[in-house]
């Protein structure tokens, strides 16, 4: 993974962080965690069970509400993937992060951060707040036919909704808005492959 993570850390570093603030929302962090499985990069998502507080069922990024403990939003998103996936922060390489995005309905202002991970790595998951993992290569993500566009409402404003679908999953709702960004980057960075780099 070499070749890549330099190009995505300097392109993550040049860009100029979009910040939200507003008290009205609650403080959440994300880690978009990366990683080099078979001859290609993936991406891994976590689908929530059906017993958790907000976006029951859903695909998500392993992360979770800001806690005073924290002190730093980036801790949060660590903290979150410890407690959710079994995943150390110390295993964790970070690249850089994206600009918040707000909820449409929960009331969550989520700071993406955007980290490799090694692979094989072992996992494990809470049972409580994760029904399972889900790793998709980046290759089927980028991939034309996987995405649908729809609108949604967000502060009144009608804003487009991406709507990826991957096997028998659907990631939506501000996990595909960040998705998009994140692969909008990896593209102008990257390419669009999801293999490995030759230089």
């Amino acid at each position: 993974m070499e070749a890549m993570q330099p190009r995505l850390k300097q392109a993550l570093a040049q860009r100029q962080k979009s910040h939200i603030i507003n008290a009205s929302y609650v403080s959440a962090a994300i880690l978009i965690p990366i990683y080099y499985k078979q001859g290609e990069y993936h991406i891994l998502f976590t689908k929530r069970t059906d017993t958790v507080k907000d976006h029951k069922g859903q695909i998500s990024f392993p992360g979770g509400a800001y806690e005073k403990k924290d002190k730093a939003l980036l801790n949060t998103a660590l903290r979150e993937c410890t407690e959710e996936i079994g995943l150390a922060a110390e295993a964790v390489e970070l690249l850089g992060e994206l600009d918040d995005y707000p909820t449409i309905d929960s009331g969550y202002i989520i700071s993406p951060f955007v980290g490799v991970i090694p692979w094989p790595y072992p996992l494990k998951v809470d049972p409580i707040e994760v029904e399972k993992i889900i790793e998709v290569p980046v290759s089927a993500l980028l991939d034309k036919s996987c995405l649908r566009l729809g609108s949604d409402i967000l502060d009144d404003r009608v804003i487009t909704a991406y709507f990826y679908h991957y096997q028998e999953e659907v990631i939506w709702g501000a996990t595909a808005r960040i998705l998009n960004k994140f692969l909008d980057i990896w593209t102008e960075v990257i390419g669009d492959t999801g293999s490995e780099l030759d230089n």
